[in-house]
């Protein structure tokens, strides 16, 4: 019988017992063996219910796309350590920016016994770093340039442009109240046309106009003015500490602004919910419907909102994901960075 080692097991309850790390233990093939308090603290995962599932679960679907498990395995067998930094995944779902270290153990023969891995959660000083760097500084220009645009587009649109129209439709039924019959209906349709021309362009200055008084009012407005024309039941609810930085506000309204336009024109969905959270010093939303699913949907415009919603929450340093199994609705969640500017 093995003679029992105090001072292995005094490192044992030290490693276990930590929690600003996630410290825990893989097999040669990557799947866990060991997990600490740090682990459960950061990751959301407690010991049972985590050891034997492979680490790759750790990872966004676009990074197991690309192999980055694998490859850091690979690494650490070949340079006996392997590190980075990347976006992770907890148990609900949300990611956070981690700092991960991979060293590959070897027995005394040499063989490969397995990997020991310290994952630590950096989300928050990488948001008070993107909230001093120039690139955020640059973001934040850009966000309040775009928008002043958005909004002297959208005065030039409701004081000129649809002014016009509304005349043009005016002169139309009173024409169409003058003309015989036969000219009448003519008239009339083209002046349907107009009426029509002119509710999409008040959308259209409705849309353009940044959020004002506050994010969740500005949301609420939104809903309100939108969903029930299109026979849409919505939900707002909100978990805010705060009120986001302006570019914050700004980024989480216009990705909002996209999904619940994708959800009006494609979900074929009769309920829409938004939740939003203070999360790691940023914003957390999940924009929810009961629709047919991402793969029933379709449409070049479509899949561009997809796009840019992912390009706005990246360029202001967070992450946006979109998951939507056939007749199971579409969920688009995403996070960005709140921290106040000096």
């Amino acid at each position: 019988m093995p003679e029992h080692d105090p001072s292995r097991e005094d490192m044992r309850l030290l490693v276990q017992s930590i929690r600003d790390y996630a410290i825990f233990m893989l097999d040669p093939r990557g799947v866990i063996v060991s997990w600490n308090l740090g682990a459960e603290r950061i990751k959301g995962y407690t010991a049972d219910e985590i050891i034997g599932t492979h680490f790759s679960v750790f990872y966004p679907p676009e990074a197991i796309e690309r192999g980055t498990p694998a490859a850091g395995l690979r690494a650490a067998a070949a340079d006996g350590r392997w590190e980075e930094e990347g976006w992770r995944v907890r148990k609900d779902g949300t990611r956070f920016w981690a700092s991960v270290t991979l060293t590959a153990l070897y027995d005394e023969r040499g063989g490969l016994r397995g990997y020991g891995k310290v994952t630590r959660d950096l989300t928050e000083r990488r948001s008070m770093a993107r909230a001093l760097d120039e690139r955020g500084m640059l973001l934040a220009r850009l966000v309040q340039a775009q928008e002043r645009e958005r909004r002297r587009i959208a005065s030039d649109v409701h004081d000129d442009t649809i002014q016009s129209m509304i005349n043009v439709g005016m002169r139309l039924r009173l024409w169409g109240q003058e003309l015989p019959e036969e000219y009448a209906g003519v008239v009339r349709a083209l002046g349907g046309v107009v009426d029509g021309a002119v509710g999409r362009l008040r959308e259209l200055a409705f849309d353009l106009h940044p959020p004002a008084g506050g994010l969740m009012a500005s949301l609420n407005d939104y809903l309100r003015e939108l969903m029930p024309g299109d026979g849409l039941a919505f939900e707002l609810s909100g978990r805010l500490d705060a009120e986001p930085p302006y570019e914050a506000a700004v980024t989480v309204y216009r990705i909002c602004q996209e999904a619940l336009t994708n959800v009006r024109k494609h979900a074929g969905a009769s309920r829409v919910v938004v939740e939003l959270a203070s999360l790691d010093r940023g914003v957390h939303v999940r924009v929810r419907d009961d629709g047919a699913g991402l793969a029933a949907k379709d449409g070049e415009a479509m899949h561009y909102g997809l796009a840019e919603m992912r390009e706005r929450a990246e360029a202001a340093g967070g992450w946006w994901t979109i998951d939507g199994p056939p007749g199971a609705g579409t969920t688009v969640e995403f996070w960005v960075p709140a921290v106040p500017r000096a």
